[in-house]
């Protein structure tokens, strides 16, 4: 793709009021646009990294689920059968006069999804046979958060990849818990984040412990005790240093970012709305429950936070918007023909939409910092100098010093 196609534009001064790295290089390189406090649009840069986001989660997903989409708008009647209709997360909808009168329209917009899809489980599950089951859905969710900061790690409009898993009996649910726990390990993998798992109180979801998926990191609002030599993790509101046990390592402390959690929800959900299942002997008995999330925004978040320098972003290869990002120096006839040359044999390759060519006329200087911002994985320059000795300029975002290869060389780089 041309860069002077693309429908943002890099901006130069850091976004007023905006503190987090990750709110300023986004915004800065024309990933996103602040509506509102804690409310963000995905322009066209940004959607690209998400998609490649929820790509890996849905693949990792779909292993051990089926997906599905809930609604957004979800009616009082399913809150108030749970009991958190009253919470201060949840945004409501009022009433309006439709010129007879009142009309009632109180719904919550959905800040998460059990009650949704427990009274859609009903229909489909009735006896022993039908479990045990597992769906999710990747969705914008809403929450009335007090301090909406820091970007995209804590937005009152935002992306999250919920799992809900349904099974006969504890055993079931442990097993299949394990299994969510293994596949969030692959995801994070992926998406070069490496997390800790920390075991955390269940807030509004659940009274058992659950477990958050932690990225170290000076951006983060939790705190996490942890140990440097094996898998003990606990958040700050937890945390008992007497449950660290047959371990010599020392316990640390720093802040982290949560990028996914896990919980049990036992039968908290299917006692309020009569899911239950008869057994092999006809005994009606209640459905124990799971709920997994990921938010990939947050995560999107994270990254940055995780993968920048004080140039801009340093995107991984898997959710980069681009992979490899071409600077024409020059729109000189030998340096367009051999730029224009690279971009085909590029785009040949690994196809249009990981290719960006910066053939604007802007000065070098411009293109140099807008390449790093941007924050794609391989530069590739042709200039006056890299045509008359015929090669090309190469350097990695995460590198500090160029080299010089041949096109043949580049193309097999790239493969």
């Amino acid at each position: 793709m041309l860069q002077s196609k693309l429908f943002s534009k890099t901006i130069k001064n850091s976004p007023e009021g905006e503190e987090s790295k990750n709110a300023q290089f986004l915004i800065k390189g024309g990933f996103i646009n602040k509506s509102s406090a804690g409310v963000y649009s995905m322009l066209p840069l940004g959607l690209k990294v998400l998609n490649k986001i929820n790509k890996i989660i849905r693949e990792e997903m779909n292993v051990i689920g089926e997906e599905m989409l809930m609604p957004s708008l979800i009616h009082r009647k399913y809150w108030e059968q749970s009991k958190r209709w009253d919470v201060d997360i949840i945004y409501k909808t009022g009433t309006r006069d439709n010129g007879q009168g009142t009309r009632d329209f109180e719904y919550g917009l959905g800040w998460t999804h059990e009650e949704v899809i427990t009274a859609i489980a009903r229909h489909y599950i009735q006896s022993y046979k039908d479990l045990p089951k597992a769906v999710y859905q990747i969705q914008t969710k809403f929450r009335a958060e007090a301090r909406a900061q820091a970007g995209l790690l804590r937005g009152r409009e935002f992306m999250m990849k919920d799992l809900y898993s349904f099974h006969m009996d504890r055993a079931d649910l442990e097993k299949y818990y394990g299994k969510v726990i293994d596949s969030y390990n692959k995801i994070f993998k992926r998406l070069s984040l490496k997390v800790l798992v920390a075991e955390a109180g269940g807030g509004p979801f659940t009274k058992e412990y659950t477990h958050e998926f932690q990225v170290l990191n000076s951006a983060g609002e939790d705190m996490v005790y942890y140990c440097d030599k094996c898998d003990f993790c606990q958040n700050q509101e937890i945390f008992n240093s007497s449950n660290h046990k047959d371990c010599n390592g020392e316990i640390r402390n720093a802040k982290a970012i949560e990028v996914g959690n896990v919980f049990k929800l036992g039968t908290r959900y299917s006692d309020a709305y009569g899911l239950v299942y008869t057994d092999k002997d006809g005994i009606k008995r209640p459905v124990i429950m799971g709920s997994y999330g990921i938010g990939p925004t947050r995560v999107m978040g994270a990254i940055v936070e995780v993968f920048n320098d004080e140039k801009g972003i340093i995107w991984p290869e898997a959710v980069s918007p681009f992979n490899v990002h071409l600077l024409a120096l020059s729109d000189s006839g030998k340096v367009k023909s051999e730029a224009d040359k690279i971009y085909k044999m590029l785009v040949g390759q690994i196809g249009d939409s990981e290719v960006l060519c910066d053939e604007r006329t802007v000065s070098t200087g411009e293109k140099f910092n807008d390449a790093d911002l941007l924050g794609i994985p391989l530069r590739v320059v042709v200039s006056e100098k890299t045509v008359a000795v015929k090669k090309i300029e190469i350097k990695k975002r995460a590198e500090k010093m160029p080299k010089l290869i041949t096109s043949a060389q580049l193309k097999k780089i790239i493969n």
